[in-house]
Order: C-alpha cells, then sequence, then structure tokens
C-alpha cells in the first residue's frame, strides 16, 4: 500500500465488522443529466412493495439523485469494466450469510429479481458479507444514503486504503456510519467492495468534497495510487 500525504493519514474509528449478510439488486434503469440522477419513480415504488413482504431484518429500496466526484475511470476502461451508474437499489440485510445466501432463493426475492432484470438496461445482483464498519447504517431516518462501488486489482490493498480514507471522511464530514460490503466467493467481481453509509444531509459531506483541498490531495489521490476506482452514488430511500 502506498500512502500519499501521509501526514494527513488517520486510520477509521471501526466498531468490530458485523454477522450479517446482504443481498443487494442495483439496477441502471433511468439516466443521468451529467452528475444528477433521473431515476424511475415508477420501478422503485413497485420495488418497494415487493420489498414489503420479504422475510428478513431490513429491506430498503434507495432511488439515486447524484454522483459525487469519484476515481478510476481509466483503471475501468482499461479492465473492460463498465462505470456504475445504478440508479435504483435494493438492499436486503439479514442476521447472516447463510440466511441471505437461502433468502435469495426464495419466491419473494426471484420475484424482486425478475421485476428488476425487466425494466433495466443493466442489472448487479450479489450475495455478501461485511468486511468492516463504523456501525450499521441507520435507515429510519430520510438521510443521503452512500453506495460506493470500489473495483482494484488486489482486494486487500483496496481494503487497507479503505480504512485511510474512512479516516478522512469521519473526522472531516463526521461519518456516523459505514458498512463494507464484501461479495462472496463466487459472486459476481466487479466490485471488490461495496461501502453503504448516510449523512443526515447533503449538507454534511457535499461542500467538503469541492472545497476542502485534502479531498482530492489525499483521498483521490491515494485511490489512484494504489490502483483503485471508487464510483460513489448518493441515494434517497423511497
Amino acid at each position: 500500500m502506498k500512502l500519499i500525504n501521509d501526514h494527513l493519514a488517520v486510520k477509521a474509528r471501526l466498531a468490530p465488522p458485523s454477522d450479517d449478510g446482504f443481498l443487494m439488486l442495483a439496477g441502471e434503469a433511468g439516466g443521468w443529466r451529467g452528475p444528477f440522477a433521473t431515476a424511475p419513480t415508477q420501478l422503485a415504488a413497485r420495488l418497494k412493495a415487493l420489498a414489503s413482504g420479504i422475510g428478513a431484518c431490513e429491506a430498503n429500496v434507495f432511488r439515486a439523485i447524484l454522483r459525487p466526484p469519484g476515481e478510476g475511470d481509466e483503471l475501468l476502461a482499461a479492465r473492460g469494466l463498465q462505470p456504475a451508474r445504478y440508479d435504483v437499489v435494493v438492499l436486503i440485510r439479514t442476521a447472516s450469510v447463510a440466511a441471505a445466501l437461502e433468502l435469495r432463493e426464495s419466491p419473494a426475492c426471484k420475484a424482486l429479481s425478475e421485476t428488476l432484470r425487466t425494466a433495466a438496461r443493466r442489472t448487479h445482483e450479489i450475495v455478501a458479507d461485511n468486511a468492516a464498519r463504523i456501525g450499521d447504517v441507520d435507515h429510519s431516518r430520510d438521510h443521503a444514503f452512500l453506495f460506493n462501488y470500489f473495483y482494484a486489482d488486489d482486494r486487500e490493498r483496496l481494503l487497507q486504503v479503505w480504512e485511510y480514507t474512512a479516516g478522512w471522511f469521519q473526522a472531516k464530514t463526521a461519518l456516523p456510519d459505514s458498512a463494507l460490503m464484501r461479495p462472496l466467493e463466487g459472486e459476481p467481481g466487479d466490485y471488490g467492495i461495496i461501502n453503504h453509509a448516510s449523512w443526515p444531509n447533503l449538507r454534511a459531506f457535499l461542500p467538503g468534497l469541492i472545497f476542502r483541498p485534502t479531498f482530492r490531495s489525499f483521498v483521490l489521490a491515494n485511490f489512484k495510487a494504489n490502483g483503485i476506482a471508487a464510483q460513489p452514488i448518493i441515494y434517497r430511500r423511497v
């Protein structure tokens, strides 16, 4: 691992990983105007209705609103990977990974998946465990929710770098929670980890990405130096 501007490096304060399992279904069904999403509201509403019948700890549906600055377009192009542009996400949390694998085969989850696949130009579906966390993401409030889709050739290095960049977000944006979803062996490998997090509102973090020079000189610079593509998208819960 290389650390650029290591005088700014502080590791995130982490809680132990949870035993939770995650089933995530993401789709590209709407459109984008620059960084702003036009997410399909009718599809999101249908998915929410279907998700309400899922027997799990939590089932939430999200629609994209914008893409903050990221890093790694050249890396993705070199690997033949399409950039993440998912404007609708269904996230189901279960008590264990085994429960998530079992739930994926249920009629209710298959109906969710089929509905999304039929409506979307492109989908991404995984079962994942929890690789690391700052804290469980609170879905009880109308927050701004992040899904950051990370690609790297070296997944161990990706986790190491994430600890320091998450430390920057804790220090500079008061990031309250974050849970890293790591796809299980055999799942699609487009992303080594997907970070799910939230802030109370856009003002809590977006000015820091625009106006703090260290976001580019530390966060984005370390992603680039370590061969990491970071593709953040901000969502609202449906």
